[in-house]
C-alpha cells in the first residue's frame, strides 16, 4: 500500500516518460530532417551531393532535437538535469552491402574546418545524446527499479537502433552499453557525457589522418590479437554479471516494462523501419 500511494503521489510515471522521451527524440529527427531536405529540394540545393553546410546542418539537427526532448523529459517528470566495428562494414561490403547515410567529407576534416566538425560531431553529442540515452532512459529507468543490467541492454539496443546503421549496430551497442553503466552505476551522465566526447574525438581524428577503413589493412596477426582481446572482454563481461548478481537481487528486472515500452514504441518503430530500410537499401539501393 505504501509504494502504491507514493507512486500515485508522483506528478508523473518516470518509466513511461523515459520511453516517451524516446519515441519523441527519434519522432523530433525524423520530422525536422524531412523537412530540411524538402527546404533544401526546394531552394535547388543538390541533396544526394551535399554540400558541406547542409552536412554541418543534418549533423547539427539531431543534436538539437535530442535537446529538446531532454528539456521536455525535465519539464514533465520535475527532475532536476544534474570501431569491432569496421570488421563489420568489410563483411557486409562483401556480401554486396554498400554504406548510405550522411558522412564528414573531406573538406570537413580539414584544417579550420575541423573546429565546427568536432563540435557538432563530438561536443554536442556527448552532451545531448548522453542527457537522452543515459539521463532520461539508462537512469530513468533504473530510478524506478529495473536492475542493472536489464537498464544498460535496453538502452544500449535503443542507443545502437536510434543510428540507423546496420554496419555500425555493433559498435554503437557497445558503446551505449558502456556509457550506460557509467551512468548507472555513477548516478551520473557526466562520465559517460567524458567518454563519449573522448570516443568521438579519435573518430574524428582518425578520419582526418586518413584511417578510414582500419581493420582491412590489418596482417593476419592483429587479427589474431583482436581474437584474443574479445576473449578477453567476453570473460570481463561474464565476471561483470556475476559481481552485479552479488550486489542486487535482481539485475535483470524490469519494473513497469510495459509502460516504457508502451510510451518507446512509436520510436522503436519508426527506428527499426529506418534501420530496415538502410539495411535493404545497401543491398539492394542504386549507386
Amino acid at each position: 500500500m505504501k509504494d502504491k500511494s507514493v507512486r500515485e503521489a508522483l506528478p508523473v510515471q518516470p518509466i513511461r516518460e523515459s520511453g516517451f522521451s524516446f519515441s519523441l527524440s527519434v519522432g523530433l529527427v525524423m520530422i525536422v530532417s524531412l523537412v530540411l531536405t524538402f527546404i533544401a529540394q526546394a531552394c535547388g540545393v543538390d541533396v544526394e551531393n551535399q554540400p558541406d553546410w547542409l552536412r554541418y546542418i543534418n549533423y547539427l539537427v539531431p543534436q538539437l532535437c535530442f535537446a529538446a526532448a531532454a528539456l521536455v523529459w525535465f519539464r514533465r517528470t520535475k527532475e532536476s538535469p544534474r570501431e569491432l566495428n569496421s570488421f563489420l562494414v568489410e563483411l557486409l561490403k562483401k556480401a554486396g552491402y554498400k554504406e548510405s547515410g550522411v558522412r564528414l567529407s573531406d573538406t570537413m576534416l580539414r584544417g579550420w574546418y575541423l573546429l565546427p566538425t568536432l563540435l557538432i560531431a563530438a561536443v554536442l553529442p556527448a552532451v545531448f545524446e548522453e542527457t537522452v540515452f543515459r539521463g532520461t532512459l539508462a537512469l530513468g529507468v533504473k530510478k524506478r527499479g529495473w536492475g542493472t543490467v536489464s537498464a544498460v541492454l535496453t538502452t544500449a539496443a535503443l542507443f545502437a537502433l536510434m543510428h540507423g546503421s546496420p554496419e555500425q549496430t555493433v559498435y554503437q551497442f557497445a558503446c551505449g552499453a558502456c556509457f550506460a553503466l557509467l551512468a548507472v552505476r555513477s548516478g551520473s551522465v557526466l562520465p559517460g557525457m567524458i567518454a563519449h566526447f573522448v570516443n568521438n574525438v579519435a573518430v574524428v581524428a582518425l578520419l582526418s589522418c586518413g584511417v578510414d577503413s582500419f581493420f582491412a589493412a590489418l596482417p593476419l596477426a592483429a587479427y589474431i590479437v583482436l581474437v584474443v582481446l574479445a576473449v578477453l572482454v567476453l570473460c570481463g563481461c561474464v565476471l561483470f554479471l556475476a559481481l552485479i548478481k552479488r550486489e542486487e537481487e535482481k539485475p535483470f528486472a524490469v519494473t513497469e516494462g510495459k509502460k516504457f515500452f508502451l510510451g518507446a514504441a512509436i520510436g522503436i518503430a519508426l527506428c527499426a523501419l529506418l534501420w530496415i530500410f538502410v539495411l535493404v537499401s545497401g543491398f539492394f539501393g542504386g549507386g
